[in-house]
Parts: structure tokens; C-alpha cells; sequence
């Protein structure tokens, strides 16, 4: 383009000053796309010279060569042997001595046209090597110590080329970045080699350094044949066998040349890279070995990634997985009944259902009220299949909501989307059931409509059946959302009353049954198949529930009612019969190793309490004691996370406080973190204070976290109610206090606390009704564009609503990916706090896809760069890691690296040698200026800048060497 000339005259000047001390250019004719053909020739001290024929040279980026063939395909006879005969004339006349080649443009009207001759043996000069079967390194020799080409043989006549010879030149350089220079330590080296295969190299083996001071080209491969065809198949395979890993190569670029068809046809020209973009497109290597070993070494030198949140120890135990008959298929259950019949069918199915039916909460409520929503996809899909053929009749397996997205991300580092489908795939006849937080998704704050919708829609997709539709205030606008979102994706419809307070209690004058009917009858008209009562603080007492389950029956004789509760106070299976006594339908129930305290009721108890009665479940005990089992022994595997670190039993004061199950380990591990560990008993009072401030809420994610930070924030600050009542204008309050009181979670019933709210307020704005109402949809294919551009090609529609709900956290997770690999497929143990050194152990990939691992030792000595090296054995095969010891560099000076996410910071896309600085602090940079100007490996690239701003800080100096990644410069961005 006209408008890169100028930019571009400067770097190809500074180019030549670097190289030749002379920065002067001069222009030649110009060629519109000719193929550069050159001639290998020898001439001896007799003055004999001759040639070795051509080879096409045209498959260039930058004017570098990469893809040489030989003979030169589909090169007209006439134009090959003038050629020819130039190229001797040409050397014959200044009496040449030994190798050199001479260089052609050719058109494509067959005029040729002189370029130089190069007085030296090139890197392609293999192929000519390969048709001849002339060794031109030992002619040279040869020539040096006064033989002639006729006593050595190579005579005109007797030197014919026969068959085709291809070489790629392995370059340590990213194609998807413009052939930017890599550089790093090589982790993993492995060749490609057999019959018809010349590998020509030195510097390419496990554990070797590539520097930027030198030539990118890391390996030629010779591949040789009876055609052009033959040759590039050999090439294709010997170039796929490779495994390199630590620095990006062109491998990728190579493939999809030798996969062209134009190439494969023969005529190409030195345009044939920028005509053809798909030779860009490729899926970039998974390494995903070579990233496990990377986490597993971070782990042994550095700790766990993910936080403890106490000193206890997983525990060393492989659970034992209960059996199931392997390849039958497993029993019928209510999942067929709603793929056959739809959701009313599935609602009519269930109403007529004699025995009581259960919802399993195993897979989601009860990990979460117990191990902080820890328990990873790796241990539930263990217990799946016995799951599917044991337990067909269960109502439906809750396995989904908003603690366990946001964990799957944050910590667990693995995509719940693919939770959902894996177990899907193992669990074909149950309902999957998740918890939706109504026009709040899965998140913490509120969304634009079409995130929710959109949501819905890839949840049926990818194997979701029944919403359970709740908001944390009961908010009617925020539920209708919700129930609108999952029947237009086909779901099953639970719309959920969140209780509170105690409508056995006459002196409660809140939330009364009246207040529930009413709700009931505004949700019925709302269009949903499950009514669901949601207990979320275990607050249900057995009199209370047979009060309420009784009279919502009698409304409502053909809508099948659903009740969760939580067992904090120790009366959850009580609760539960009453339910069941007066006409629910289906309860929740944990199986019996992860059920009771703030987990929901035993299943074991409920099914025993029901045997030979009218309501009987159907379930088997002795099946209920195998799953308990497995569950007992996969919880000690999570002991960092235990709620009974800090609670023992069931605790009745729930009455009083209100904190819902769910949240009560969080709260307590949120206590522990902020110093308040041994104040946690003024934490629950404080609770309890917190919400009768805020107007007595209904208290679930997110209302609960409100009320949970401001308790946390008045036991933090020695605060009282009273303190918080008369000095509400001079506090800073959590963030999550404050969006509530703008109303960002919608309108709580009864409204909100006055004069409480206009102190806090300060004067900032609110917001009027559905806060999602007035919110601009979301860009989904700007929000994939922008993360394929940071992340790569192999970002899903599941990511972009990954994040939609929770952005920064899903940034986190794919630059998490990205680095690590899959490291939901390690064994938990060996996930949370790594390996012993000598221990080995598996890892299933995927299916067929087995790594043997073994840890073999950990270097003492630090590096200069504070890394220390960490010894594996993979598959039989030695591979090490480098892993930077973020204690010990503490005592080092080490030049900082950009922050993933962060906007405004620029690092050095490569490594390199810092040429020219082009801004200082202070300048407007426009998106797009030059910034820098590094050089590495024979390129000079121009760093330009991200967005507009103005620069803030210039974190290098002229000269300066430069690693990948490391911080350049930071821009405030406009």
C-alpha cells in the first residue's frame, strides 16, 4: 500500500545499516509476481564449469526463502536450457571457481532477468544435492585441492537430474503473527524421519536455547521422490511426525503448502503466500502434554495454583467406584419421558407419579454448601454411570448453577459447558436440573435480555432439561424473565419461591402465606410446569411446611410442587416428610455422605422413613449405601475445602440468622481469609443485624452476598447497627452493598430501608424497575471476535457466554488454558497440591489418549532468571520444564511481563533487541502509532499501539534485550 512506503523504506534501510553498516537502497526494475529460479554451477582451476540445473525458489515470505523444489515444475524446456546456458557463459567468463548459484526472475511471458550470483553453498543447495546425487560440499573440496570436473565425473552430459527433491526450512517463527521470531528453551525435539528423508541440522535437540541473535532456521528436511507429488507426501508425513515444543515453528504454515493444490500443480510464483491467506488458517498444536508438565512443575515449585482455603491435605486415596454391568444401556427414566413427551408431558408424568420422587443435589447444592463448590468434573463423572443405572427414577440431578460456573472457572480452571455435556454423555436417562438466577443468569449483577435468552438456549443445548427459575428478592419482573428465557429454549420450567421467615409464627408479619399465594398465583400465570418451593436458609419447619405445601395443593390440584431445603438446623428431614405428607411431589435430598449441616437431607433417611408407605420412593437402600461410600472417600480428597474444619453439627441458630446453606461455608472461609476466623460467631450476629438494616431481604446469590459483606464489613470495623443507622453518609460501603441500594438487583419486597438507602446513596444515581430492561443487547460475534484475536481460533459459543456472565474470570480461565493445558483431566489429589517426587500416574487426555507420567527430581540451583528445572518422564521419554521460582525472585531483579487482560499495557511481541524508541511519557498515541522498534533474527518489527491514549510510563531503554512478552511501555487508554 502507498501509505507503508514510508515506514516501509525505513525499515529495510535500518535493516541493511544493521547488516552491511550501510543503509543505502537503490530499485530495480519491477516484476509484476515472477518465480525466482537460480542454478547450482561448479567451476574448477582449468576453468571448466557447469551447471547442476535449477531450482524454484518462490515459496518466500519477506523475501526469505522457505519451500525450495528441484527440479524447477513446469519450467519450459527452451527457457531452462537458456537459463542454463547463461549461467555457465556467465561464470565461464569470469573464470569461477568452485559452488555458487545464479539467480533469475522469471515472468510469466518467459523473459528472465539477473539478479545476482551468490559466491557460497546455499541452504537449499540439498535438493540439487538430491536429484544429482552430487555432494557439492565434497566437489568443493575436492576443486580446492586442484582436481577438475571431468577427473571428478561431472562432465555436462553425464550430470542428470533424476525424480523431485523438496525442502522446507524449519524456522523457529509464529506464521499466525506474520512470521514473528520465537525464542526459548526447545522442552521436546522429536524428528520426523524414514525412507526417501534428509534431515539436515545442529542446534535442534531437547534442552536447547534459541536466541535472537541468530538465524531463525532451526532444521532443513530433504524429502525425495519420483515426482512432485510423491516428494510433497513425504514431506507432509515427516513434517507431521515432528514434535517441537517451547518455541512456535512454521510447521503448521508448511503443511498447508505442501497441501495446496496450486503448489501441488507446480506453478507458482513469489506471491504465492500473500494471494493465498487460507495457508494462515490452521489449528495452531494442542501441546497439550507438554502444558500439563508445565503445571504440574509450577505446582511442586511454587504451590498450589488453586488457594487452599485451610492446611489440611488432600487425602492419598483412589476412591472405589461402585460397578455397573459395562455396555448396558441403563433403565428408563424421566429423561425419556421428557424427550418423548416435551415439558407438559414430563409435568403430567410427574404429577401422576405415585411414590415421593427425589432430586439429587450430590452434584451441585450439597458441594457447595459443604466444600465450598469445590468437587471437580474429573470425580463426578466417575460415580456417573453408576448414577444412570441405579437411581433412573430420581425426579432429576442437580448439577449446575451460578457457584458452580463462577468455581469451574476461577478455580477449577475447566469449562462447566463441558461438565455438562461429559456427564450427558453418561447420564442419558435422568433430568439435569440447574439453578438460574431469573433475569440475573448465572451471575452476580443483571444482563442484557438476549445474554439470558442466549444462555437458555446453549444450556438445552448442551444437555441441560429443568431451570429452576428464582430470584434473590422474588422480584416478579426478574422471575418472568427467567420463566420467558427457558420456554423459549424448550426447557422445563421450575419457577422458584425463595422463603424466608417463619409462617408458623404469627408474630412474623413480612412474609406470611398470604404473601406465598400470592406469589404462587403470579408465577402460575407466568406459564411454568413446576412450582418449586426454595428454602434456601433451612428455614422450613415441619409445621410450617405442612401449612403451606397443603394450601399450595388445594389451589393448585395438577401443578407439581418441588421443595429444596437445607439441613443447618438439623430438622431438614422432618421438613421434608411434611412435604411429602401434604402433597409435594418431589424433595431434594443429598446422598447420605454429603448431606446434612448446611447440605441438604439425607437420602438415605427420607427413602427408610418412606419404605412400605403409600409415598415409597422405589429407591434401594443398599444402592444408596454404595453411592454414599464413594462419596465418602472422594470427600476426604477435598479436605482443604471442609466445612467441618470449622463446623461440627447442625447448628439451629439458622433460625435467627437466616444464612442460607449455600452460603455459610463461604461465608466462613471469607472470614478465615480476612482475619476473622475467631470472630465468625460475631459474623452471624452481625448477619442477622445486616439484613434487618437492609429491610429483612429474601437472602439468596446474589441478595445473600449483600447482606453477607455488609455483616463482614461491621465486624471488619467494629460497627453496630446502630453505628451504620447514624454514620451511613461517612462510610465507604462494599460495592455489592451499594449496587443493591441503587437497585441493581431489582426491587426488594416491601421496598428498601429510608432514610438507610439515601445516606448510602451519596447522591448517586438508581435504577428504575427491570434493570436488564434498559440494557443494550450484547455483541456475541464482537465479543468472539475479541476473544479469538487474545486467545485463538478455538474459542466456542460456550466461551463467549462463559463470558457474557463473567468476563474477567473467563479471560482468566482461557489465558489459564492456554498455559496449562487440560488439567481437569489430572486426579484431584495430584491437581491440587502435585505429585511426590517418584511417583507415577496416568492421564487420560481423551479417549484412546493415555500420558505415563512419572516425576523424577527438582533442581535446587536457581537459573539467572530465578527458574529452576523440573525432571519428568513422559511416556518413557525424558522431558523437563523451566519454572521461575516467584519466591526466590523476590531477591532478583527481573524486568516485569505484561499483565493478561490488561488494556493499555504493551509487551515486546517477540524477543529481540530494542532499535528505537519512537514516544516518550506524556505523548497522544493514536491506535495503531509506532511505539518501538525491535530487531530479532534478521527482522525489524514496529510495536505499535493497542488503542488511543497517552503514554504513562516507557519501561525500556535503547538496546536493551527484550523476552517475549516482557513490558514495554504503558498507555492510559482514552
Amino acid at each position: 500500500m502507498k501509505k507503508d512506503v514510508k515506514e516501509s523504506f525505513r525499515l529495510a534501510s535500518s535493516e541493511a545499516e544493521a547488516a552491511f553498516g550501510n543503509g543505502a537502497m537503490f530499485i530495480e526494475k519491477f516484476i509484476e509476481k515472477p518465480r525466482h529460479i537460480e542454478l547450482q554451477v561448479l567451476g574448477d582451476k582449468a576453468g571448466n564449469v557447469v551447471h547442476l540445473f535449477e531450482r524454484d525458489c518462490s515459496v518466500q515470505r519477506r523475501h526469505q526463502k522457505l519451500v525450495e523444489v528441484a527440479p524447477a515444475p513446469n519450467l519450459d524446456q527452451k527457457v531452462r536450457e537458456a537459463m542454463a546456458a547463461d549461467a555457465v557463459k556467465l561464470c565461464k567468463s569470469v573464470n569461477y571457481e568452485n559452488a555458487g548459484t545464479v539467480e533469475f526472475l522469471l515472468d510469466n511471458r518467459g523473459n528472465y532477468y539477473f539478479i545476482e550470483v551468490n559466491a557460497r553453498l546455499q541452504v537449499e543447495h540439498t535438493v540439487t544435492e538430491e536429484i544429482t546425487g552430487i555432494d557439492l560440499v565434497q566437489s568443493q573440496i575436492r576443486i580446492t585441492e586442484g582436481m577438475t570436473l571431468p577427473e571428478l565425473g561431472m562432465t555436462q552430459d553425464k550430470i542428470i537430474p533424476q525424480g523431485c527433491a523438496i525442502q522446507c526450512r524449519v524456522t523457529t517463527e509464529d506464521p499466525a503473527k506474520g512470521f514473528q521470531p520465537d525464542t526459548g528453551r526447545l522442552e521436546v525435539f522429536r524428528s520426523g524421519e524414514g525412507m526417501g528423508i534428509r534431515l539436515d541440522g545442529a542446534s535442534a535437540y531437547a534442552g536447547a536455547i534459541i536466541s535472537p541473535y541468530y538465524d531463525s532456521l532451526l532444521m532443513k528436511v530433504i524429502s525425495r521422490a519420483s515426482d512432485l507429488h510423491a516428494s510433497a507426501a513425504k514431506m507432509n508425513r515427516s513434517l507431521r511426525e515432528f514434535r517441537i515444543r517451547g518455541v512456535k515453528t512454521n510447521i503448521p504454515f508448511l503443511l498447508n503448502v505442501l497441501e495446496n493444490q496450486k503448489f501441488l500443480n507446480g506453478t507458482i510464483d513469489t506471491t504465492f503466500i500473500d494471494e493465498h491467506p487460507q495457508l494462515f488458517q490452521f489449528q495452531p498444536s494442542q501441546n497439550r502434554a507438554q502444558k500439563l508438565l508445565n503445571y504440574l512443575g509450577n505446582v511442586l515449585v511454587n504451590g498450589p495454583l488453586t488457594p487452599l482455603a485451610t492446611g489440611l491435605k488432600p487425602a492419598e486415596i483412589y476412591a472405589v467406584v461402585p460397578g455397573t454391568l459395562p455396555g448396558t444401556v441403563p433403565p428408563r427414566g424421566f429423561k425419556d419421558v421428557l424427550v418423548a413427551e416435551g415439558p407438559e408431558g414430563f409435568a403430567k408424568a410427574v404429577r401422576n407419579h405415585k411414590g415421593l420422587l427425589l432430586m439429587d443435589t450430590t452434584f451441585r447444592d450439597a458441594h457447595q454448601s459443604l466444600l465450598a463448590t469445590r468437587v471437580r468434573t474429573h470425580d463426578l463423572l466417575k460415580i456417573s454411570p453408576f448414577v444412570s443405572h441405579n437411581f433412573n427414577t430420581l425426579y432429576s440431578l442437580e448439577n449446575w448453577g451460578g457457584a458452580t460456573f463462577d468455581v469451574a472457572l476461577r478455580f477449577l480452571h475447566e469449562c462447566p459447558w463441558e461438565r455438562l455435556e461429559s456427564m450427558r454423555k453418561l447420564i442419558p436417562n435422568i433430568p439435569f436440573q440447574m439453578l438460574l438466577r431469573g433475569a440475573n443468569g448465572v451471575g452476580y449483577t443483571s444482563y442484557p435480555d438476549n445474554a439470558v435468552y442466549k444462555f437458555c438456549e446453549l444450556s438445552v443445548k448442551a444437555g441441560m432439561d429443568i431451570f429452576r427459575v428464582f430470584d434473590s428478592l422474588n422480584y416478579l419482573p426478574n422471575l418472568v424473565l427467567g420463566i420467558d428465557a427457558v420456554g423459549n429454549a424448550g426447557g422445563v420450567v421450575e419457577a422458584a419461591i425463595s422463603y424466608s421467615g417463619d409462617i408458623s409464627d404469627p408474630s412474623k408479619k413480612k412474609y406470611t402465606l398470604d404473601y406465598y399465594m400470592k406469589l404462587a398465583d403470579e408465577l402460575v400465570k407466568a406459564g411454568i410446569h413446576v412450582l418449586c418451593i426454595k428454602d434456601m436458609a433451612g428455614l422450613l419447619k415441619p409445621r410450617a411446611a405442612k401449612l403451606l405445601i397443603s394450601r399450595l395443593r388445594e389451589r393448585y390440584p395438577d401443578l407439581p410442587i418441588h421443595v429444596h431445603t437445607h439441613d443447618t438446623s438439623g430438622a431438614g428431614v422432618a421438613s421434608m416428610l411434611e412435604c411429602a405428607y401434604a402433597g409435594a411431589d418431589a424433595v431434594d435430598v443429598a446422598v447420605d455422605s454429603m448431606s446434612g449441616m448446611t447440605s441438604q437431607p439425607s437420602m438415605g433417611a427420607v427413602v427408610a422413613s418412606l419404605m412400605g408407605h403409600e409415598l415409597d420412593t422405589g429407591m434401594n437402600l443398599n444402592d444408596v449405601s454404595q453411592y454414599s461410600a464413594f462419596w465418602e472417600q472422594t470427600r476426604t480428597l477435598y479436605a482443604p475445602f471442609e466445612c467441618a474444619v470449622t463446623m461440627k453439627s447442625g447448628n439451629a441458630d439458622v433460625y435467627q440468622n437466616e444464612i442460607p446453606g449455600g452460603q455459610y461455608t463461604n461465608l466462613q472461609f471469607q472470614a478465615f481469609s480476612l482475619g476473622l476466623g475467631d470472630q465468625f460467631e460475631a459474623v452471624k450476629k452481625a448477619y442477622r443485624e445486616a439484613n434487618l438494616l437492609l429491610g429483612d431481604l429474601i437472602k439468596v446469590t446474589p441478595s445473600s452476598k449483600v447482606v453477607g459483606d455488609l455483616a463482614q464489613f461491621m465486624v471488619q470495623n467494629k460497627l453496630s447497627a446502630a453505628d451504620v443507622e447514624a454514620g451511613a453518609e461517612n462510610l465507604s460501603f462494599p460495592k455489592s452493598v451499594i449496587e443493591f441500594v441503587q437497585g441493581y438487583l431489582g426491587e426488594p419486597y416491601g421496598g428498601f430501608s429510608e432514610p438507610l438507602r439515601t445516606k448510602m446513596l451519596k447522591g448517586l444515581p438508581t435504577v428504575k424497575g427491570r434493570p436488564g430492561a434498559t440494557m443494550a443487547p450484547l455483541d456475541f460475534a464482537a465479543i468472539k471476535s475479541k476473544l479469538s484475536e487474545e486467545h485463538g481460533p478455538r474459542i466456542t459459543e460456550y466461551d463467549v457466554l462463559s463470558y457474557a456472565m463473567y468476563p474477567k474470570v473467563t479471560e482468566d480461565f482461557l489465558f489459564f488454558r492456554n498455559k496449562y493445558g487440560p488439567v481437569d483431566k489430572l486426579d484431584t489429589r495430584i491437581f491440587l497440591t502435585g505429585p511426590k517426587v517418584g511417583e507415577e500416574f496416568e492421564v487420560q487426555i481423551e479417549k484412546g489418549k493415555t500420558l505415563h507420567i512419572k516425576t523424577l527430581a527438582m533442581a535446587e540451583d536457581l537459573n539467572v532468571n530465578g527458574e529452576r528445572e523440573v525432571f519428568f518422564e513422559l511416556n518413557g521419554q525424558l522431558r523437563s520444564v523451566m519454572v521461575r521460582d516467584q519466591e526466590a525472585v523476590k531477591d532478583l531483579h527481573v524486568h516485569p511481563k505484561v499483565t493478561p487482560g490488561v488494556k493499555g499495557q504493551v509487551g515486546a511481541p517477540m524477543p529481540g533487541s530494542v532499535v528505537d524508541i519512537r514516544v516518550k511519557v506524556g505523548d497522544e498515541v493514536k491506535k495503531g502509532s509506532p511505539l518501538v522498534v525491535l530487531s530479532a533474527m534478521k527482522m525489524e518489527m514496529v510495536v505499535q499501539s493497542p488503542c488511543d491514549g497517552v503514554v504513562s510510563t516507557v519501561d525500556v531503554t535503547k538496546d536493551m534485550k527484550l523476552e517475549g512478552d516482557d513490558l514495554v511501555l504503558t498507555i492510559d487508554p482514552k
